[in-house]
């Protein structure tokens, strides 16, 4: 199988308690389940920021303007519905005020509306010990590199 360049951007959602919000998806090709921040591709003429706050939006529903203007490249390689996907995504951060903030499920795709199980908003000490595969599985160093004054530093 071929290897797809899908230029990229995903946000790290942090709630007042510093939890990171990570969305369950089940890849319809193997029925295998993985967590990953909101986020997706970046259509054409849009800036990754663009791209990040519009699929923050999209997939959850929580406020685009609480994504900040400073990135991260990281360098994906997943597997999904079949397909491998290689590049750069660019990730961002977002905070909100209140803990736990409730996403919803409205701007969500008919294939998304179907893939995507559950949301949860993980402890990041928790983030090594999830049941499911994690993307990217360097999510904590990410995490560090966006936010580097924060609880999790090394």
């Amino acid at each position: 199988m071929g290897t797809t360049l899908r230029p990229a951007a995903r946000v790290i959602c942090l709630d007042a308690a510093h939890r990171v919000l990570l969305l369950r998806w089940r890849d319809s090709f193997d029925g295998s389940w993985l967590w990953e921040p909101p986020g997706g591709g970046i259509e054409p003429g849009e800036t990754p920021l663009e791209a990040a706050r519009r699929e923050l939006a999209e997939e959850t529903g929580l406020d685009p303007a609480a994504v900040i203007d400073r990135s991260v490249p990281v360098e994906r390689d997943v597997w999904w519905n079949g397909k491998r996907y290689t590049g750069s995504e660019q990730f961002f951060v977002a905070r909100f005020a209140e803990e736990q903030p409730t996403p919803v499920r409205t701007g969500l795709l008919p294939d998304e509306q179907i893939n995507l199980d559950t949301h949860a908003w993980i402890a990041w000490p928790d983030l090594a010990s999830l049941p499911d595969r994690l993307e990217p599985p360097q999510l904590l160093t990410v995490l560090e590199a966006l936010v580097p004054e924060g609880p999790w530093r090394t």
